[in-house]
């Protein structure tokens, strides 16, 4: 009698894993893979912040909040509340310069003073690097993959920052989606009005809203 659950599945490893690579921007996960990320960098937006942490949590989805270092100084407890949802936190510069134009010194004491605050109000290491604006040059990447940190882009901008209407954000979210997309978040009332309707519609079509190291994790979800 066939019982699916003596199945054996065997994941063959891949030959080149992404440490073997030279550091570089990731923008999404492996296009086969049917899951999305949801990418919110926090620097402001405390007003939203919990409602957007209670649709999550009632949803039962995990993401990947990038905090700035400053911001973490002042709002600890915020800070504390989204480790304790489960969620992954990343390092989002310490005062949000344009990246791309400072020396290569204060790169790494924005993402040094990052990594102090927020290990020592969470307790976590941090792995993933946001620089603000998107903005880098190459030497900024390499700086964050001396620290072990990877960066991370986006490859969906929900622009809320623009506070358009939930309807148009939910509408350039959803045209754009993708297997593997990353999408870029901020804490503002289009998005936290906007993200359950989101989760939902991303789940529709078959695609589980997971956090970034688990979207580009080479093991692959259950069959």
């Amino acid at each position: 009698v066939f019982d699916k659950d003596k199945l054996v599945f065997q994941q063959v490893p891949a030959k080149i894993h992404m440490e073997d690579l030279d550091p570089a921007p990731i923008y999404r996960a492996h296009p086969e893979k049917p899951v999305v990320s949801f990418l919110i960098n926090v620097a402001w937006g405390n007003e939203y912040l919990q409602d957007m942490l209670a649709v999550l949590k009632k949803n039962n989805v995990k993401a990947t909040f990038f905090l700035e270092g400053n911001w973490t100084k002042k709002n600890p407890d915020l800070a504390k509340m989204i480790k304790g949802g489960g969620h992954e936190i990343g390092n989002h510069s310490y005062s949000h310069p344009d990246m791309k134009n400072i020396s290569a010194q204060a790169t790494r004491e924005e993402i040094r003073k990052t990594n102090e605050v927020i290990e020592a109000v969470t307790g976590l290491k941090m792995k993933w690097f946001a620089p603000p604006s998107g903005s880098y040059r190459d030497e900024t990447v390499k700086i964050a993959d001396s620290f072990g940190m990877e960066t991370a882009m986006w490859s969906v901008d929900t622009i809320d920052w623009q506070k358009p209407s939930p309807e148009v954000l939910q509408q350039r979210v959803l045209s754009k989606i993708h297997p593997g997309a990353f999408i870029l978040m901020h804490p503002t009332e289009s998005t936290a009005k906007s993200l359950e309707t989101l989760i939902i519609e991303i789940k529709k079509k078959d695609l589980d809203v997971v956090t970034l190291s688990e979207a580009v994790d080479e093991e692959r979800s259950n069959p």
